[in-house]
């Protein structure tokens, strides 16, 4: 299972690599992907959403506060 989602991991931030310039579009597909990946590795919804919330507030460089 873990070897899967770092596979998928992986796939996913090679995308990312291959942009020029990340925009709020790149940001949020590849996001949903990760959330998609969180899921199937039966993590909890909540978390995955709350993980994928903190990382874009990161990614646009907003302030993430504790939650």
């Amino acid at each position: 299972m873990f070897e899967r989602l770092s596979e998928r991991f992986d796939e996913i931030f090679r995308q990312l690599r291959g942009q020029g310039k990340l925009s709020e579009r790149n940001i949020d597909e590849s996001l949903r992907d990760i959330r998609r990946c969180l899921l199937e590795a039966d993590v909890n919804f909540q978390v995955a959403r709350a993980s994928c919330r903190r990382a874009r507030e990161a990614a646009l460089g907003a302030t993430c506060c504790a939650a």
